[in-house]
């Protein structure tokens, strides 16, 4: 008889959640989704903010290692058959006007480089242009329909 008791006792509505339940339910879980979102966005925008801080200032790389790793690259590359390597990607931030006169192919655009793509164009000039290498600085991203990310490529062909 007792077992007959909690039988009737166990109301199958119990078991279901009330609407109210339900999208408090979703609300919590959307919550917690959102807040992942806004730590990986602020992990992500503090490791932009590093890599700028970072490539802003000298490298330190004597130009002896740079003719080393430039030699490597370049060895893997044409190995490869490639004519050209992409050696390098950086924000548009380190140039004086966000990659502007890059993206409109201007004159002196050099000029607007900083930081560790200035020292990379300069690497080039110093020691790759003469041996018949090119150089190209590119916008390689438009966020929004902006310059973003600029890329710099090693030719030979």
């Amino acid at each position: 008889m007792t077992s007959a008791k909690q039988a009737k006792s166990v109301n199958p509505l119990d078991q279901l959640p009330t609407a109210k339940e339900l999208i408090k339910q979703i609300a919590l879980k959307e919550a917690a989704k959102a807040s992942d979102s806004a730590r990986a966005l602020s992990a992500e925008e503090a490791e932009k903010k590093a890599l700028i801080e970072k490539m802003s200032k000298p490298s330190g790389v004597s130009d002896d290692e740079r003719l080393k790793r430039a030699a490597a690259i370049i060895k893997r590359a044409a190995d490869n058959g490639k004519m050209e390597v992409q050696v390098g990607r950086f924000p548009n931030v380190l140039c004086t006007d966000r990659g502007r006169a890059i993206n409109q192919q201007e004159a002196g655009w050099e000029k607007t480089l900083t930081g560790v793509p200035k020292e990379l164009y300069e690497f080039w000039q110093k020691h790759l242009k003469s041996r018949g290498y090119k150089l190209k600085f590119q916008i390689v991203d438009f966020p929004s329909g902006m310059p973003g990310d600029i890329g710099i490529t090693l030719g030979w062909g």
